[in-house]
């Protein structure tokens, strides 16, 4: 995997595992790779593809089944696909308009491509 300067590495791990879901790769009690397989694919730091795993636990993406390993949660594409959603609304979507402003565009001359 190609790591961005722009954000760290466990937030691109983390992208990455949420891209699957999204995808339908993953789907509902699928088992995934461990820490030590994510860190050696990707070659990072087992703490650092830890640390992934540890925020989408905490957002309810991931389930840890002690001594069995990662599992995506039942509800995990919903949940993704709106965090998703919110990081596009607050983030995308402005550095795009302010984009658009930059090289003289209207919203007009957008729906025209469309």
């Amino acid at each position: 995997m190609d790591f961005s300067e722009n954000q760290p590495i466990y937030q691109q791990i983390s992208d990455h595992i949420c891209n699957q879901i999204l995808d339908k790769k993953w789907t509902p009690d699928d088992r995934i790779p461990s820490v030590r397989e994510i860190a050696v694919a990707m070659e990072v730091n087992p703490n650092t593809a830890m640390r992934a795993f540890q925020i989408l636990q905490e957002k309810g993406i991931l389930v840890n089944k002690r001594g069995v390993g990662h599992f995506i949660a039942d509800d995990a594409y919903e949940t993704v696909l709106e965090l998703k959603r919110i990081e596009f609304i607050e983030t995308d979507v402005p550095a795009f308009i302010k984009s658009m402003k930059r090289l003289g565009y209207s919203l007009s001359d957008i729906k025209d491509l469309a």
